[in-house]
């Protein structure tokens, strides 16, 4: 691919400004981990790849009005490695210990994995469930998107032209909360979700769960928030009854495909055991927060 360039900016205006001058197809490599991948494959045949490891608001953890800002380009094995961070959203580093091999995670990152737009992305559910807000710079300025609003079909984003995502922040953690994240594959490691599922969830002092969040992964053209498997939970001790109810709503939202990896009946029935598995670690990490 002879016409193919390569650019390195060390500063966020100068990447919008590559990818917003670029008339032909622009790419933005964070990790590489999917995009190189895709090049080399022949899945893509970009005309300018825009590396931006070299921007420092791009990459990095820190703590930010009580929450954590966290580097879109931030490496997945940095996230995993950070203490704090891990303890306040142990469901994200579910999520991102799943991003492929230690290698692979060596490299990859959770704004990657995002802006790939495949509905079995493993650290999407629980970044959606976290409530995280990314922030995305382009050519008209600095504007903030809930996550789940960034894809909005199988390789496609809704960011235009020119933009790219900076940050995720993750806000401040109430007490007595508590996320997880499970998936199913055919295989226990390098194997792509066939079910995922995210859930986070708050408990009062005296046990009620007061607030939930429920994403899956991998069942619908991109990962979904289940709002109806939510208030399953909320108001609820979290108990045998509320956890039917919450299986049953995560499985009824399913839109899944028939694929050699699993059929629609398949997904939908799994996509509601996994919930109730899930939900039951995140209430037992809220308990003993």
């Amino acid at each position: 691919m002879p016409d193919l360039r390569y650019e390195a900016p060390e500063t966020v205006d100068a990447a919008v400004a590559l990818l917003a001058g670029e008339s032909g197809d622009a790419r933005v490599l964070a990790g590489g981990t999917d995009v190189l991948v895709q090049l080399h494959a022949d899945m893509i045949e970009p005309d300018l790849i825009v590396d931006i490891k070299k921007i420092p608001e791009v990459t990095g953890i820190v703590q930010e009005n009580g929450g954590w800002r966290v580097g879109a380009a931030t490496k997945g094995m940095e996230i995993c490695g950070h203490p704090e961070f891990a303890a306040a959203w142990p469901g994200v580093i579910d999520g991102v210990k799943l991003i492929g091999s230690i290698q692979v995670k060596g490299r990859a990152s959770i704004g990657g994995n995002l802006c790939n737009a495949s509905p079995g992305a493993d650290s999407v559910p629980a970044i959606i469930v976290s409530r995280a807000i990314a922030r995305i710079v382009g050519p008209g300025g600095s504007r903030e998107i809930p996550v789940e609003d960034v894809a909005i079909a199988p390789g496609k984003t809704s960011l235009e032209k020119g933009e790219i995502i900076t940050s995720f922040f993750f806000p401040e953690r109430p007490p007595h909360s508590g996320g997880a994240y499970l998936r199913f594959t055919p295989r226990t490691e390098m194997d792509i979700a066939v079910v995922g599922v995210g859930v986070d969830l708050t408990l009062d002092d005296g046990g009620t769960c007061t607030d939930a969040r429920v994403s899956l992964g991998a069942v619908a053209p991109r990962a979904l928030v289940v709002d109806e498997a939510a208030q399953a939970l909320i108001g609820t001790k979290v108990d045998d009854a509320a956890l039917e109810k919450l299986a049953a709503a995560a499985s009824a939202a399913c839109r899944p495909i028939n694929d050699k990896r699993g059929t629609v009946e398949f997904r939908t029935k799994v996509a509601g055991v996994l919930a109730r598995r899930t939900a039951l670690i995140a209430l037992e990490r809220a308990r003993q927060n």
